[in-house]
Parts: C-alpha cells; structure tokens; sequence
C-alpha cells in the first residue's frame, strides 16, 4: 500500500529475455543434445528452454540406449512453454520417429513458431544411429518447409541425397538437391572432409551461396559440435540477426569453444567442447507494448 492507503501499482515490464526453445534429444553425458543446447543458449545470452523427445544412455564413447518420450508429452512439453513464455526462436535435433516429428510438425504450426532451426541429427559421433529409417522421409516431407535453415554434416547430407560426398563440389550438388526437396535454407556443414581446412557452404532458395572456410582445429573433443552449432544458429536468430549473421556467429562461438577445449580430457572418447569459455551475460530485449 502507499502512504495515502492506495494500492501500489506495479510499473509495466518492457524488458524481456531472448528465448530459445530446444526440441531434441537428452544426452546423459552432457556433451550433446539438449544439455549441449541449453550451456550454448546461456552462454551467448539467450534463456534456454526445453522439450525431450527421447532420453539416452550414452558417454564420450558411445550410445547405450535410447528411451522415447510418447508424442502427447512432447507435445504438453511445447504447448507449456510456448502458451506460458513464448518462443523466439526454436533448434530441432534429434527426432527418432515418424509421430514424433509429425508432432513437432504440428506445434510449429499451432503457435506460428519463427525462426526454427532444424538439425538433422541422425547418426551420433560414435556411430550410433538416432533416428528410425522411415523417419527421415517423414523429417523431409513435415519440417524441411518449415525450418528457416536446415544443417546437416556431410554424413547427414549424404544419406539425405542417397550417395558419398567426398568434395566441396559434392556439397554444393547435395545442398542445392535438399533445396529443391523444400529447404528454404541448407547449411552443409564439410568438417568430414580431409584436409587442414573447414569448409561450410550455406544455400538458399532467394539463390545466394556463402563458402566459409577456417584451418582446422586439432581436437578430439568434437561431441555436440552439430548440436552446439544449430542452438548457436538460433540463439543468434533470437537476438535479431539476419541468417548469415547468426550462422557466421554460431561458427566462431563453436571455434571458440573447440580451441578452449582441445586440450582438455574428458571421457575416454571424443569429448565435449568448452561450451562457458566466453559467457555473454543474459541479454534484454525491449517489448513493444502497443503491439
């Protein structure tokens, strides 16, 4: 109450946080997945959140087991957060089943979700296989259309396209093949590519092409890094940055995190990147209250 016995009135808000919503996997070693996800959320400054679509076993050396999470919970998942706190941008990893992305499909469309980030996780760094084979067909058909980028490695792409890419010119033919399979935008990510460089090649259907090259980092902590970047991706996206932008952001933080890293055992595998080398504290962005 104020002095003359008048209830105190609280000011209007016209701060609110960036917010990065995470629809993937969990990975119990922390390195990928929704745990690799929300460290690079907070750490360029967005407030991470989450929805599971399936629980996994693993470590630095490999997958144990996997556990679905049933279509209606991830749905009540979504539909909690995005009805209570909204979404700025969204990153889609792992996807294991046919139902389970014709949910996610669906809650795109039911709240208008923007700036989603799809990455097509399909086979671990180990080797194990995250997906269901009739799934893939399903991920394409439901989510290519929706996704504001899509960013597959070259073994993504490769068993996307049906054939090897071992050349950047294999790159360019199997990114503008995802293209026309409804894409609006592919990043094919070249790490597996032999030689001392990086390069990453990102399309578009407006017809604009971006080669990114950078010297090869030598690290055997790789696990998350195609996680790490597609939440990167959107963490930019939900800050305001064009595609380009968040996309050249999103693979400096990853070198960052890989060079912080390199020197540093964790597991008995390939471990994690340095995810905290370079927090950004949580940035505010203003609300437009006539809107």
């Amino acid at each position: 109450m104020q002095g003359n016995g008048e209830p105190m009135h609280t000011p209007a808000l016209t701060l609110e946080y960036p917010r990065v919503l995470s629809i993937a996997g969990s990975d119990s070693g922390g390195g990928a997945g929704i745990q690799a996800d929300l460290k690079t959320i907070s750490a360029l400054g967005c407030y991470g959140m989450t929805a599971i679509t399936a629980l996994t076993a693993q470590n630095t050396q490999g997958v144990r087991a996997i556990h679905g999470v049933p279509p209606e919970m991830l749905r009540d998942q979504i539909d909690a957060v995005v009805e209570d706190m909204g979404v700025h941008a969204v990153k889609i990893g792992m996807l294991h089943a046919p139902e389970i992305v014709m949910t996610v499909a669906q809650a795109i469309d039911r709240h208008a979700l923007p700036n989603v980030v799809l990455d097509p996780v399909m086979v671990a760094t180990s080797g194990a296989v995250l997906i269901d084979v009739p799934a893939i067909s399903v991920l394409v058909r439901e989510l290519f259309g929706r996704a504001v980028v899509v960013t597959p490695n070259l073994d993504e792409a490769a068993l996307l396209v049906g054939r090897a890419l071992r050349t950047e010119a294999d790159m360019e033919a199997a990114g503008r093949e995802l293209l026309t399979r409804g894409a609006r935008a592919v990043l094919v990510k070249g790490g597996h590519l032999q030689g001392h460089s990086v390069s990453d090649l990102l399309l578009t259907q407006e017809g604009s092409l971006h080669w990114m090259r950078a010297p090869r980092i030598a690290t055997a902590n790789t696990h998350g890094t195609g996680c790490t970047l597609s939440s990167a991706i959107a963490s930019y996206l939900a800050q305001g940055a064009t595609l380009l932008e968040a996309v050249q952001g999103a693979r400096e933080y990853v070198r960052g995190a890989l060079e912080a890293g390199a020197q540093v055992r964790t597991g008995q595998g390939s471990g994690p990147l340095n995810h905290g080398y370079q927090p950004v504290t949580m940035c505010r962005l203003r609300i437009d209250l006539a809107a």
